[in-house]
């Protein structure tokens, strides 16, 4: 009896889990048929790897393909498959691989109809990655470069307005950085660091949800540097543009005080604004709760309007490598007519043993310090002889000035000979002041020793 109520019990828990059992395919692998071809097999079979998140095998199925394939048809899609597979894994090593992945396919084919899907998961690889407002702001920035690069390469893609909305949500993010560092800098009474902060934000993010309270910063930064005229335009155009702000009432005072006009928006903008209010409004406390409790940075509250591309900015690296142009100096080469003699005295010069100049005793000081005159220079009637097409110089006055030439020289020398001596006499610690000699130096040199 007690056998047969263990049989009843052990019957009544397992037997559900039998009857609700589902039967697993154990090859997930597409059908193959006959009369495929190799390198259609292996694509079929890595997209299905793929499908069911076996990314790592679908992506070696993949680069076999390349590998042993390298002419096949399937070529572009199994490099787009090997990126979309890195997309879709996710995380930071997924995306960034993805990144470049996309890249290489785009540089590979470029043409292809998929280059624009590319080009757009790059920017959201990046977009995707991007960290709150108060922290690193790397992969903003990249995000802001790709979908810009889109946005001009691709302006007729369908993906257009979805890349429009990625990148006002990165300039969000972007500028609300930007508007925390501005309004600290006010706080602490640098206005003209915060004054540039405003201006970046005012003029490159005019979308940001903030952008009302950035045109008023800007404004009493301005005053606190004693330029009123200049705020005066950042006050209009926050009546302008921003006409449901709460800072309106106030900038209306100080273009009063300032003695400027009142502009009035027009209905497009009150439009825009009034929409924009309702967009907001809509958020209930635990979608706001969520959003705070969230690592991802909030981008919902983004204006809607016009996108400001300006231009896609270059990375970091791009930057690196470009080379200055306003530091290279114009140089122009004139080339003029040698004289035998001078091509002559040049090779004796080279000719010249290095021992020479050593017994001398020169140093390298004396010799860039002393003005090199030549006679080729100092006698224009010595200019003259090198005209001669022997090269070599005839006459009295020639030998004369032969003469003073080697005179000098020795002179230059003993000059010389007395510099290094001085400079040793420095070197081994003995004072450099002349001393006057006595009657009986000599003697003292020999009973020094002793």
């Amino acid at each position: 009896m007690a056998g047969f109520l263990c049989v009843a019990v052990l019957g009544g828990l397992f037997l559900p889990g039998c009857l609700f059992h589902r039967k697993r395919h154990v090859d997930l692998a597409a059908a193959v048929n006959p009369g495929d071809q190799p390198d259609k097999i292996l694509y079929e079979k890595a997209s299905n790897e793929i499908k069911h998140g076996r990314y790592d095998v679908g992506r070696l199925t993949l680069q076999t393909l390349l590998n042993t394939y390298p002419d096949s048809e399937y070529l572009a899609r199994a490099k787009l498959a090997i990126a979309d597979s890195y997309y879709e894994q996710g995380g930071v090593s997924g995306l960034t691989e993805s990144e470049a992945e996309y890249k290489d396919f785009i540089t590979f084919f470029p043409t292809a109809p998929e280059a624009p899907m590319a080009q757009y998961r790059v920017g959201m690889a990046h977009f995707r990655l991007m960290s709150k407002a108060d922290r690193d702001q790397t992969e903003a920035r990249l995000a802001e470069v790709e979908l810009k690069e889109f946005l001009l390469k691709y302006p007729e893609d369908p993906l257009v307005l979805r890349a429009k909305a990625r990148l006002r949500e990165a300039q969000e993010v972007l500028a609300e950085g930007e508007f925390e560092t501005a309004s600290f800098y006010q706080m602490r009474g640098a206005y003209r660091a915060a004054r540039g902060r405003y201006r970046e934000i005012i003029e490159k993010y005019p979308n940001f949800s903030g952008g009302d309270q950035a045109l008023f910063g800007m404004g009493q930064t301005l005053e606190n540097l004693k330029t009123p005229k200049e705020a005066a335009p950042y006050y209009s155009r926050l009546v302008r543009n921003f006409p449901l702000s709460p800072r309106v009432d106030e900038a209306k005072a100080r273009l009063v005080a300032l003695g400027q006009p009142i502009p009035k928006p027009t209905k497009a903008t009150l439009a825009r604004a009034e929409a924009d209010a309702t967009r907001l409004r809509t958020k209930s406390l635990l979608q706001k709760l969520a959003i705070a409790m969230a690592g991802t940075p909030d981008t919902s509250t983004a204006l809607r309007g016009p996108v400001e591309l300006g231009g896609a900015q270059a990375s970091g690296i791009e930057m690196a490598k470009r080379v200055p142009t306003t530091t290279i100096p114009s140089a122009s080469i004139i080339a003029q007519p040698v004289g035998d003699s001078n091509l002559t005295s040049e090779k004796a010069e080279e000719a010249k043993p290095a021992a020479d100049s050593s017994s001398k005793g020169t140093s390298a000081e004396a010799t860039d310090n002393r003005p090199a005159i030549s006679a080729n220079e100092s006698s224009p009637k010595a200019a003259g002889n090198n005209a001669n097409p022997s090269g070599n110089p005839s006459g009295p006055k020639a030998q004369e000035n032969k003469a003073n030439s080697s005179g000098g020289n020795q002179t230059s020398a003993k000059a010389e000979d007395s510099n290094a001596k001085s400079a040793s006499e420095d070197q081994s610690g003995n004072s450099t002041a002349s001393k006057k000699k006595g009657r009986f130096h000599i003697f003292k040199k020999i009973i020094k020793p002793l």
